[in-house]
C-alpha cells in the first residue's frame, strides 16, 4: 500500500505563546526570539532528513516558521487558509483568566467541551475538526509515495492526534502540543496512523505546551 507520510510541525514559539493568550484563527503575534532560534534549529533538522515538499497555514506565526524551513531545504511553500488555528471569534487575544470575566456565561458553556459549540463570532470543535480532516486529507491524497512538511497550529496537530488515537472531542486533552516539534503521521487507506509524537530532539531547550 502507497501510504503519505506528514510531519506535522506546530509554529515556533510566538509573544503571545508565551503570555498565555488565544491567538486563533484571526488573531496572531510574532516569534520570540526563542521562537526564531526553534525554527532554526527545525530547518536544519528537515534539511537532513530530507522532505519532498512543505505546505503552511497562511496565519503570520506559520509563515515565519515555514519561509526558513523553505529557504533551508530549497523547496517553495504551499500556503493555505485551511490549515488555520480554530476560529476562537471574541475569545481570541485574551488570557483564560480574561475570558472567564469578560464572557463569563460563553466561557462557562466553553468549558463543558461541548463539540457543537460555537463560540462568539467563532467555529465549534466539530467544525475545525471537519476543516482539518478534510484539508490534511487533500494533501495527503496529493503526496502518496512522499513525505511531506505541514506547518500549522496546535490544535491542527490535536485534530489529527485525536483520530489516530480514537480519542473523542469531549475529552478532555492529555498529550503534549509542543512549539517546533515534528510530529509524524502516516495516512494510508483513509486512516491517519502516528509514528511519532512531540519530538523535539532539535531543540536546545524546552517547548512550551500552550495553545
Amino acid at each position: 500500500m502507497v501510504e503519505a507520510r506528514i510531519v506535522l510541525i506546530r509554529h515556533g514559539e510566538t509573544e503571545w505563546n508565551r503570555a498565555g493568550r488565544i491567538q486563533g484563527y484571526h488573531a496572531d503575534s510574532p516569534l520570540t526570539q526563542a521562537g526564531r532560534e526553534q525554527v532554526r534549529a527545525l530547518a536544519g533538522r528537515l534539511t537532513r532528513e530530507g522532505i519532498d515538499a512543505v505546505y503552511s497555514s497562511d496565519a503570520g506565526r506559520t509563515r515565519e516558521t515555514a519561509e526558513p524551513i523553505a529557504a533551508a531545504t530549497r523547496l517553495p511553500v504551499v500556503f493555505d487558509k485551511a490549515l488555520r488555528e480554530r476560529n476562537y471569534g471574541a475569545f481570541e487575544g485574551y488570557s483564560f483568566t480574561e475570558i472567564e470575566t469578560a464572557f463569563a456565561a460563553e466561557y462557562a458553556t466553553f468549558r463543558t467541551r461541548d463539540p457543537h459549540y460555537v463560540p462568539p463570532d467563532g467555529e465549534s470543535a466539530a467544525q475545525f475538526r471537519d476543516r482539518i480532516l478534510a484539508a490534511l486529507g487533500a494533501i495527503a491524497g496529493r503526496s502518496n509515495g512522499r513525505r511531506v512538511a505541514v506547518v500549522t497550529h496546535g490544535g491542527v496537530l490535536g485534530v489529527i492526534y485525536r483520530r489516530a488515537m480514537n480519542i473523542p472531542l469531549e475529552e478532555k486533552r492529555s498529550y503534549v502540543l509542543a512549539n517546533a516539534s515534528l510530529n509524524c503521521f502516516r495516512f494510508a487507506d483513509g486512516r491517519w496512523l502516528l509514528d511519532a509524537w512531540a519530538d523535539t530532539a532539535h531543540l536546545s531547550a524546552e517547548s512550551l505546551d500552550e495553545l
